[in-house]
């Protein structure tokens, strides 16, 4: 009875040492975490761009350097953005403005535009994630629904490679997790033990709508290499690709383009010109916007297969600050050449 006494005694000083440790990372780690509010339009249909709605998002995110001031959050969160506002713990709120955003690996970088007034925020260390096993504990703090700076704990379910690749052979990576993820999450930081950020909060597999236990972060070192190792880039686009019969049926001139649905008009696709949708249709059951460019090549790389959108990704991810490109569109059935130049920030 003694030796049974002495190891439930054991097994609760460890269990509070390991809460304990979780607390203490919770209130290390925190101060850096914010929590992302968007704003943005929508163009309402029936042929008037002028026509629009408010289209306002929340999201979260991690501060990732306290000298150029970088938050790392998803890309689907500030996309589509004309406004970005960014509250820290404290209820201190910066605006920030969009620098780089790479969709399908739904991972995005924003800069505030000013240094906050409180002197307790700290960039937070980014970990390895090839070193990250499954089985690992985790933690995620986010805002789900709103509820700011929530904290939720899990384990990696495992480690998902895309088809799709984010530059120089390297596919994309998701780590699974069953630590919560809901509404508000997105872009908020994935931690290991040692409170270094592994992954960033991303999607859901979800029949109910809800968390079922299946969440989705795509992981630091392709965070790192898209959005610090290469140029940055803000498109603004919301896209649909379409090809096949889908593209035969709008006209496009060849076996595949990126159907342009909305532009952001302080981004570069803005201010190249590039004109989203202003009607709405339904296509075998899915919603699109019509009406917009269509984007037919890039440099003279054709939008006709997975392989060439990831030769113009790597193409722009390469091009020095200031380099200018051009972007071959079909604009009211006639073929246009219109022209840009990556930021120089």
């Amino acid at each position: 009875m003694r030796k049974i006494a002495v190891l439930v005694g054991i097994i609760s000083m460890a269990f509070v040492a390991n809460a304990q440790s979780l607390s203490d990372l919770y209130e290390k780690v925190n101060p850096s975490v914010v929590v992302i509010y968007t704003h943005g339009t929508e163009v309402v249909g029936g042929g008037n761009r002028l026509n629009t709605v408010s289209a306002d998002g929340l999201g979260s995110g991690v501060l990732i350097d306290d000298e150029k001031w970088y938050i790392m959050t998803a890309a689907h969160v500030i996309q589509g953005a004309e406004k970005v506002k960014v509250v820290f713990p404290s209820g201190e709120d910066v605006s920030a403005t969009i620098v780089s955003s790479i969709p399908n690996a739904d991972v995005a970088m924003i800069k505030l535009d000013w240094k906050p007034l409180q002197t307790n925020v700290k960039a937070v260390e980014i970990g390895n994630s090839d070193n990250v096993k499954i089985g690992d504990d985790v933690f995620v703090i986010g805002a789900p629904m709103g509820l700011e700076h929530s904290l939720s704990r899990g384990i990696i379910s495992g480690r998902h490679h895309m088809d799709r690749v984010s530059g120089k052979g390297k596919k994309l990576e998701f780590f699974q997790t069953d630590a919560a993820i809901n509404t508000g999450n997105s872009g908020g930081p994935m931690f290991n033990m040692n409170g270094e950020v592994i992954g960033l909060a991303s999607s859901i597999l979800t029949q109910s709508g809800g968390f079922e236990g299946i969440g989705f972060a795509a992981t630091s070192n392709i965070a790192k290499r898209l959005l610090l190792e290469q140029s940055h880039f803000w498109s603004g686009l919301e896209n649909i690709y379409v090809n096949d019969a889908i593209a035969k049926a709008l006209n496009i001139p060849q076996n595949g383009g990126l159907l342009v649905q909305k532009v952001v008009p302080v981004s570069l696709g803005g201010r190249m010109g590039l004109i989203g949708g202003n009607y709405r249709a339904n296509i075998e059951g899915q919603e699109i916007m019509i009406g917009g460019d269509v984007i037919l090549a890039v440099n003279d790389i054709p939008l006709t297969s997975q392989e060439n959108m990831e030769k113009i990704g790597d193409l722009l991810g390469t091009l020095s600050p200031g380099a200018s490109f051009k972007v071959t569109i079909l604009r009211e059935g006639k073929t246009k050449i219109l022209t840009g130049s990556m930021p120089t920030e």
